[in-house]
């Protein structure tokens, strides 16, 4: 192999070890999110459900998410949704509502990487126990927006497009943030349910 060919070789071998998995944060949550929603199902010895798992535990929130993002929630939690409570939603940021079903057909699509971010987007299912559905129903989406930093792949934002004005998440805690710090609270996104 001549020198030219090593030395590309050389400059492109870090680029592809480097490269951030988008997708992986975004699976992470997801995983949370369908345990935390499964189906104990008339087959099981328990209705106790396992141990919630907190999309916005310490562990995910040094893991998973951006800066910009933790900063984001850790000022919002300032200001509890419930009195006995550390989260300021009053509702599941992640299912979009209080209630759902199991978790199904959820899939995952990621986007091109422009500028170091990439869209991850994902859809799922959770209404299908409520009965009949509306003629137009679509599945529940969230749109992942992922940057990298540090070195790695984290969450910066999620949209939830069938919510008023898209609600991304980072706007909400902002707006939860600011109206605790005005003496008010709870979640200021207007969820489809």
């Amino acid at each position: 192999m001549s020198r030219f060919g090593l030395v590309a070789l050389a400059l492109l071998l870090p680029v592809s070890v480097a490269a951030a998995d988008f997708k992986a944060p975004v699976s992470e949550v997801m995983a949370a999110a369908t345990v935390n929603w499964q189906d104990l199902g008339e087959d099981t010895d328990t209705d106790t459900p396992p141990p919630y798992t907190d999309y916005f535990s310490e562990d995910f929130l040094k893991r998973l998410y951006s800066k910009d993002f933790v900063a984001k929630y850790k000022a919002a939690a300032k200001f509890p949704a419930y009195d006995d409570g550390d989260s300021p939603f009053d509702y599941d940021p992640v299912i979009g509502g209080q209630d759902s079903c199991a978790l199904k057909d959820v899939t995952t699509t990621e986007g091109q990487l422009a500028n170091g971010a990439e869209d991850v987007t994902v859809t799922f299912d959770n209404s299908h126990c409520f009965g009949e559905r509306p003629a137009g129903w679509q599945p529940e989406t969230l749109v992942f927006k992922m940057i990298e930093e540090d070195g790695r792949a984290v969450i910066d934002d999620i949209e939830r497009p069938s919510f008023e004005e898209g609600a991304s998440l980072k706007k909400e805690m902002v707006e939860i943030a600011e109206a605790g710090a005005n003496g008010g609270n709870g979640s200021a996104a207007e969820s489809p349910e």
